[in-house]
C-alpha cells in the first residue's frame, strides 16, 4: 500500500492510462521486490468527505479483483478517481480497469 506522497509523485512519472472514471499510474520500482504496492487518491474537487470514501471504496475493489491476475510485478499502481467515476456501473468501471492494465502493459 502506497502512504507516503514521494511515492505518489514517483508514480506520477510512470505509464498513464485515463479512462472515464479513473485514471490509472503505473511506475516500475526495478528495485528487486516483485511486490505490486497501490495507492488510491480521490481529490476534493469529488465531493464531500463521503463521496469521495464511496469511491476509494469501489477503487479497492476493483484492485483487489483485477490487480493480482493482471498488474505488473514490482510496481506501484495509483488509481486516481475522477469526477464521473462514482456514478458510472461498477462493470463499467471494472471493464475499464481490465482496458488501462492491458494499455499500461504494452
Amino acid at each position: 500500500m502506497l502512504t507516503r506522497r514521494r511515492d505518489f509523485l514517483a508514480a506520477n512519472a510512470g505509464r498513464r492510462a485515463p479512462m472515464p472514471g479513473f485514471v490509472l499510474l503505473v511506475r516500475p520500482r526495478e528495485d528487486g521486490d516483485a511486490t505490486m504496492r497501490i495507492g488510491y487518491t480521490v481529490t476534493k474537487k469529488i465531493g464531500n468527505a463521503v463521496v469521495r470514501n464511496r469511491m476509494k471504496r469501489r477503487l479497492r475493489t476493483l484492485a483487489r479483483e483485477l490487480l493480482p491476475a493482471h498488474g505488473i510485478a514490482g510496481a506501484d499502481h495509483v488509481l486516481i478517481g475522477r469526477m464521473g467515476g462514482i456514478e458510472r456501473d461498477y462493470a463499467n468501471l471494472k471493464a475499464e480497469l481490465g482496458k488501462a492494465l492491458r494499455k499500461v502493459t504494452r
